[in-house]
């Protein structure tokens, strides 16, 4: 399981990709008009490609009684025919009025550019006139999109020569639909998410959050009321398991009581009840008093339960009214969460990483397992999973579940995930929050535990709430940090550290300071079956054992 993770290095430096030439065929043009009559070139004809129409990606809402990821172990399919399309480029960009004449010109100046400096200047410009092309493409999403839009919102594939035959054959056979049921999307499929209102967009600036149609409206409040009746739900289940504690104990009792002892030297007369059993009648009563208050609160609890049931239902029936048609008002929305998915793209990239939008050749490795699709994801989360059993657990009310957040794959060369947002402000108990994962990394589970590293420090700092520089996870590591005078952001060295006790400390090789090999050993523990491996390996990981079995015996872990 751990050696899913080797590697050589964690973090990497920027390749240097902004110095790399493209050759790239610059296609010709001809006096096709655009609608409005700007001309645009033919996009050159692929023959050698394939066949198949591509069907729309499958959503699925959150379960909570999932424990795991079910691995994927299908990563391709029967190929698609996309890049067989004579029209293809014609079709990505007509009608997309003044920016696709715009990103057209520009594309064309910088593939021609033979000077380096004028070929990185066209190639700044290309950036932004990009990523305000897949804005306006956006745009469109609560409408049947053609195949080249959806393509360039997934994969970021602009131009198809910018890309070999086999990275094309590649991309056309990946997996369409989401078969997982996990909430794992792809940008296009996200984007229709929150076009149709079915998940609250990703705001940058409160003050600025669109004004959203009558679906999404209804959704965003069924989404409150479903945070509040999951909660409601969570209470009862505790109030009704403690009291069946109490019942058992009560029954116990009962039974110590019955069990008379009898005298053998009179016959087996029954004799009278020993002491353990006359303690029992002062601890049944204590517990029926228990008992009395709980059931209180466990009427309440339904009391309440029903209302809030009451009002989901309303809502749901309300939803069901309101038609997908609405979308087309809340535009603006998906437009909206089209730059936020820059602004994560962005993130995931760094300063001094490769921001050309566009997929190209030279930066694009057309291996199955290296690629951020959906299922080389899950799998891979599954296992980083496995190592952080509590990664995805929340508590609140005292009941725990494990809540997935919206995994949102970005097509950019970025070698690090990051955690948009832990949770949404108004549902803290069942909300997803959401992730952004770069597709094109240098190092795929890098990128993928830097996420879940990100998730982890901000899911405890929002727990610890102003004193997470005292409490708990982020309490005792920012105190080690500050105690050694660390130089830098100490989540981006929590990081850091998190993917060392992923793929080095789990299989027992020492890269950690002791210190935080004990937070991390007492707040995100590796499984028993991890743990048992390890107190073979050294001294330092049986010591560790050892001080788990000391808090245990004390109660106090």
């Amino acid at each position: 399981m751990n050696a899913f993770f080797g590697m050589t290095g964690i973090f990497y430096q920027p390749s240097g990709a902004e110095s790399g030439d493209l050759d790239i065929e610059i296609p010709p043009l001809d006096s096709t008009p655009f609608p409005d009559g700007a001309p645009i070139s033919t996009a050159p004809i692929f023959s050698d490609l394939f066949d198949d129409e591509p069907g729309p990606g499958g959503l699925s809402a959150s379960d909570l009684k999932i424990k795991t990821f079910a691995r994927c172990d299908k990563l391709t399919e029967e190929p698609k025919n996309w890049f067989k399309d004579p029209d293809y480029y014609k079709k990505l960009l007509g009608g997309e009025g003044e920016i696709s004449k715009r990103v057209h010109s520009t594309l064309q100046e910088f593939l021609k550019a033979t000077d380096p400096q004028d070929k990185s200047m066209y190639k700044q410009r290309l950036v932004p006139a990009f990523w305000e092309l897949a804005a306006t493409i956006a745009a469109k999403t609560g409408t049947k999109l053609a195949d080249p839009n959806v393509l360039l919102l997934r994969y970021g594939i602009l131009l198809p020569t910018a890309i070999d035959a086999d990275q094309r054959q590649f991309i056309a056979s990946l997996v369409w639909r989401n078969t997982s049921g996990e909430p794992f999307y792809y940008v296009d499929e996200w984007l229709k998410e929150v076009a149709f209102g079915r998940v609250n967009s990703s705001a940058i600036d409160e003050t600025k959050v669109p004004q959203k149609g009558e679906a999404g409206k209804i959704n965003a409040v069924l989404e409150k009321t479903k945070g509040k009746y999951d909660a409601q739900v969570s209470l009862v289940n505790t109030i009704a398991a403690e009291m069946h504690n109490w019942e058992l104990m009560i029954v116990e009792h009962a039974e110590n009581i019955a069990n008379h002892v009898q005298a053998a030297e009179y016959g087996g007369l029954v004799g009278p009840y020993n002491e353990t059993q006359r303690s029992s009648f002062t601890e049944i009563g204590e517990l029926l008093r228990k008992l009395s208050y709980s059931n209180r609160r466990l009427q309440m609890a339904f009391t309440e339960l029903e209302g809030v049931r009451e009002q989901l239902n309303n809502l749901q029936a309300k939803s069901e009214g309101a038609s997908d048609d609405d979308a087309a008002a809340d535009s603006k929305l998906a437009v909206e969460e089209m730059n936020t998915v820059r602004q994560m793209a962005k993130m995931c990239i760094g300063r001094q990483g490769n921001h050309f939008p566009m997929l190209s050749k030279q930066y694009f490795r057309a291996s199955v397992r290296d690629v951020g699709i959906r299922e080389n994801v899950i799998n891979i989360m599954s296992e980083i999973e496995f190592l952080d059993a509590g990664l995805f657990l929340r508590t609140f009310k005292q009941q725990t579940n494990r809540i997935v957040p919206n995994i949102i794959l970005v097509p950019c060369y970025g070698d690090v995930g990051i955690c948009w947002e832990p949770f949404e402000r108004h549902n803290r108990a069942t909300s997803r929050g959401r992730i952004a994962i770069p597709m094109y990394p240098k190092d795929l589970r890098v990128a993928i535990s830097s996420a879940c590293a990100d998730l982890r420090w901000q899911v405890a700092k929002e727990k610890a709430q102003h004193y997470w520089m005292e409490e708990g996870l982020t309490g005792w590591y920012y105190q080690w940090f500050s105690d050694n005078k660390m130089k830098g952001d100490v989540k981006d060295q929590f990081i850091a550290d998190y993917i060392l006790w992923l793929t080095r400390e789990s299989d027992g090789t020492q890269k950690l300071e002791k210190p935080v090999r004990e937070i991390f050993w007492r707040y995100m523990p590796f499984p028993q079956e991890v743990k048992d491996k390890l107190k073979t390996r050294g001294f330092v990981y049986s010591d560790l054992c050892k001080k788990d079995l000391n808090r245990s015996m004390s109660d106090g872990y």
